[in-house]
C-alpha cells in the first residue's frame, strides 16, 4: 500500500502495542511489521503472546495501549473493514461439524456477503486447491485432521482474503500432510498474499517465512530472516551429545576455549563452524564411553535457546 506522499504502507502496523490478563502482561511494548506479499512468522514457546498478538490484529482483542493498523486503518475503530479483507485460521476448530466443506465453505461464503455462482464458482476452486473434492460431501465430524485443517483453510480463503493469518496451521499433522499445506501457502504467495503466521516448527518457519519475530513474555526479542539470524547469532555448526554438568571441561580440554556452549538439562549444545574436529576428539576421549554424537546446522531453535536459555516447545 502507498499513501498520497508515495510512503510504502505495511499491510500490518503495531507501535507499542500492550495486552495484559488478570494483571499479567500477556503482551508488551511490541512494535510489528509486515509488509505486502511478505511471509511473517512469529515463534515463541507457549505463553509467549503470539495468539494474542494475531487477536489484536484481526480485531477480536483490544490493545491495552498503543496501536494497530490493518491496511492502514486503526483495527479497534474499522474492525468490519479490516475483517472484509482477512482471512484467519485458527488453532481450534470453528467449521460446523454436521456440515460437510462444500457447505461450510458456503455458509463462510455468505458470512462474506458472497453468493450465487460466483460463490459457487470458488468453493470449487478450493476444494481443489486444498485436495478436498473427494471429501466434499462428507460431514465435518467424519474428516481426518489433515483435511480438517484444509477445511480450515479454505474456509479463510472464500473470500480471496488479501491478509491470510494462520495460527499454528501444521500443528499436530504428520510430516505428508504438513508438506502439503506447505505447498498451498507457497502458491497463495506466489500470487501476491500477504501471510501473517505463527508456529512451533523451525523447518516451518525457515522454509515459508521472508523474515521471523522471536517473542517470549510477551515481547519481541530479535527479528530477521531466518539464515540471517541464526548466522549473526551462532556459528555455522552445532554439535550435540548427553553430558553431565561440569563433565565438559574433561571432554573437550583445551579445545573448550572460545566455543559457545548451551546446556539444556542432561544435553549439551557447542557450537563451532566446523564440529567433526570436536566430534572426532570427543569420541576419542570419553572413556569408552562410546555415546552418541550429533552434528548438524544450527538452526533457529537454537537462537532461541541461546538468547533466552528457554526451550522453544516450554509451556508457560
Amino acid at each position: 500500500m502507498i499513501d498520497s506522499d508515495m510512503t510504502v504502507i505495511p499491510i500490518v502496523e503495531a507501535r507499542g502495542v500492550a495486552k495484559r490478563f488478570g494483571g499479567r502482561a500477556v503482551v508488551a511494548d511490541l512494535n510489528l511489521d509486515v509488509a505486502k506479499g511478505e511471509c511473517l512468522g512469529l515463534i515463541g514457546p507457549n505463553g509467549a503472546g503470539k495468539t494474542t498478538t494475531l487477536r489484536m490484529i484481526y480485531g477480536v482483542a483490544r490493545p491495552d495501549a498503543g496501536a494497530v493498523r490493518v491496511f492502514g486503518m486503526d483495527v479497534v475503530h474499522k474492525t468490519r473493514a479490516v475483517r472484509r479483507r482477512l482471512g484467519v485460521t485458527l488453532q481450534d476448530s470453528i467449521m460446523i461439524e454436521t456440515l460437510t466443506p462444500r457447505e461450510n465453505l458456503r455458509v463462510f461464503g455468505r458470512f462474506h456477503a458472497m453468493g450465487g455462482a460466483a460463490l459457487e464458482a470458488r468453493i470449487e476452486e478450493l476444494l481443489d486447491f486444498l485436495d478436498l473434492r473427494g471429501h466434499a460431501d462428507m460431514p465435518a465430524q467424519r474428516l481426518s485432521g489433515g483435511f480438517r485443517r484444509r477445511l480450515a483453510v479454505a474456509t479463510s480463503l472464500i473470500n480471496r482474503p488479501e491478509l491470510l493469518i494462520l495460527d499454528e496451521p501444521t500443528t499436530g499433522l504428520d510430516p505428508a500432510v504438513r508438506h502439503a499445506l506447505w505447498s498451498r501457502i507457497r502458491a497463495l504467495r506466489s500470487n501476491g498474499a500477504t501471510v501473517l503466521l505463527t508456529t512451533h516448527y523451525m523447518d516451518e518457519a525457515e522454509r515459508l517465512c521472508d523474515r521471523v519475530v522471536i517473542m517470549a513474555d510477551g515481547r519481541s526479542l530479535c527479528e530477521g530472516a531466518p539464515r540471517e539470524l541464526i548466522a549473526a547469532t551462532l556459528e555455522a555448526e552445532a554439535m550435540e551429545l548427553n553430558c553431565a554438568e561440569g563433565e565438559e571441561a574433561d571432554l573437550l580440554g583445551a579445545l573448550a576455549d572460545g566455543l559457545k556452549m548451551i546446556r539444556a538439562g542432561s544435553r549439551l549444545m557447542v557450537f563451532t563452524d566446523d564440529a567433526q574436529p570436536i566430534a572426532a576428539h570427543i569420541r576419542a576421549h570419553d572413556g569408552g564411553m562410546r555415546r552418541h554424537v550429533v552434528v548438524r546446522p544450527a538452526n533457529l531453535e537454537d537462537v532461541f535457546l541461546s538468547i533466552t536459555g528457554t526451550s522453544l516447545r516450554a509451556g508457560a
